[in-house]
């Protein structure tokens, strides 16, 4: 399988590029970026849950303990005295990070129901009843969130899978076709309890009506794909390297060099008509 750093350099490259895409189709605002990026970072990283006594495990479930207390701790904010917000925050602290961690590896083993499709789904509904009920975001937000943590998640497996391809030795190794499936067939018990968390968890997520809506929205899919490429004739990052080259050529030493645009034709301009005189040399 792929090591913790792979998963963690390849997680935040394609939740950047959702991210990027995200912000290009206008779709949510700049102060929820943040939020629905970092869903798809832990997406990558989350199916190595079930390492028990790894480094991963414990980093994971010490950054979970701190999320989740946190979001207890800004939800009761104004609702509860100081000391009664420092025992719910302590509290959620140590049961995310003892309690729920022995529960969880009691029940668990590596490559089992947390690396599968129906997993991945589990976690996106709970990610979007998380944002929803205790970050307080809007509803279309918390499914954004949903997704791109289904994303990152689906990284994750795919990683795996390809890891378990020997390209030099034209071989699969063993666990080859355990990181992406739908169900843990070995043990239907554990598939029977994900399927059940998963349709409670559905349950608790917010409507998803805007969400859909936004995604069928045939202006913002207009709108993201003119904003791929820089517009026809543009330069790229503002920079008019043609012009650039001819200045240092000595070409056009003596014109101020040329306002940058939001269309261009580079350093060339067109000719004008033949009946107009062409414009005199400035004087020195």
């Amino acid at each position: 399988m792929a090591n913790f750093p792979t998963h963690i350099a390849v997680g935040t490259l394609v939740a950047g590029t959702l991210a990027t895409l995200t912000v290009a189709a206008d779709v949510v605002a700049p102060e929820n970026l943040v939020a629905v990026t970092l869903a798809g970072v832990l997406g990558s990283v989350l199916p190595d849950i079930d390492l028990k006594d790894s480094r991963p495990a414990r980093a994971m479930f010490a950054g979970l303990a701190v999320f989740f207390a946190f979001a207890v701790l800004f939800s009761a904010a104004g609702h509860y005295s100081i000391a009664e917000m420092l025992i719910l925050y302590v509290g959620t602290l140590v049961a995310v990070q003892y309690g729920a961690k022995y529960i969880f590896h009691k029940f668990s083993y590596h490559r089992g129901i947390w690396h599968s499709i129906l997993a991945a789904v589990f976690v996106s509904f709970v990610t979007a009843t998380v944002y929803y009920y205790l970050l307080a975001r809007p509803d279309a937000v918390c499914w954004l969130a949903a997704g791109f943590m289904f994303i990152g998640y689906m990284t994750h497996l795919t990683l795996d899978e390809i890891y378990s391809v020997d390209v030099m030795d034209t071989r699969l190794k063993r666990s080859f076709g355990t990181a992406i499936k739908l169900v843990d067939r070995k043990h239907p018990g554990h598939s029977a309890v994900m399927a059940l968390a998963t349709a409670l968890a559905y349950l608790t997520t917010p409507p998803a009506g805007l969400f859909v809506h936004s995604l069928q929205s045939q202006p913002m899919w207009a709108s993201l794909q003119r904003q791929m490429l820089p517009p026809r004739g543009a330069p790229w990052f503002g920079i008019d390297v043609a012009g650039i080259a001819a200045r240092a050529k000595g070409h056009r030493a003596d014109l101020p060099a040329p306002a940058i645009s939001d269309v261009t034709t580079g350093s060339i301009a067109p000719a004008p008509p033949a009946d107009q005189p062409l414009p005199a040399k400035p004087s020195n």
